[in-house]
C-alpha cells in the first residue's frame, strides 16, 4: 500500500491577498487557480519551490465559524513546516521581504529552525534539517 498526503488547506480571507503573498513573498507557485461553478468556488493550490507532490490548498472562509479559524487553525500552535536547503538564505530572503518571525533561528540538533507568521498569523516553522554525519 502507498498512500501520500497531496494538499493541506489552509483557510485564508481572500484568493488574490493570499495567492499574493505565498507567491512574492515566499517565492511559491502558484499551481492552480481555477473557478469551480458548482460550489461557486476557486480551487487554489500553491507550493514551494521544489516541493515534491505536497502542496497548499488556499479556501476562501465561507461561514462565520471558518472566518474564525483564519490566522488560527492550530490554536496559536506551529503546525506548517517550511523545510529549505539553504536556512540563512531562505531566511533572509523572507526578513528582506517583510516577513514576521516570531522566533529568531536557533541550532538544535535536528537542524536550524525559526518560527514566522503568516500574512494571517498562522505559525510555520522554517527549517533545514541537519546533515548526517
Amino acid at each position: 500500500m502507498k498512500q501520500s498526503i497531496a494538499h493541506v488547506a489552509l483557510i485564508v480571507r481572500d484568493y488574490d491577498e493570499a495567492i499574493a503573498f505565498f507567491t512574492q513573498k515566499l517565492r511559491f507557485t502558484l499551481v492552480t487557480d481555477s473557478y469551480q461553478p458548482e460550489q461557486d468556488k476557486r480551487w487554489v493550490v500553491v507550493a514551494p519551490p521544489g516541493a515534491g507532490d505536497a502542496t497548499l490548498l488556499l479556501a476562501k472562509a465561507t461561514t462565520p465559524a471558518q472566518e474564525t479559524a483564519v490566522g488560527n487553525q492550530s490554536g496559536g500552535r506551529v503546525f506548517l513546516f517550511l523545510t529549505t536547503d539553504d536556512f540563512w538564505r531562505d531566511y533572509n530572503e523572507m526578513v528582506a521581504q517583510g516577513i514576521q518571525f516570531v522566533r529568531e533561528p536557533k541550532v538544535e540538533p535536528y537542524g536550524t529552525v525559526a518560527v514566522f507568521a503568516d500574512l494571517y498569523g498562522n505559525l510555520w516553522d522554517l527549517l533545514e534539517m541537519a546533515h548526517a554525519a
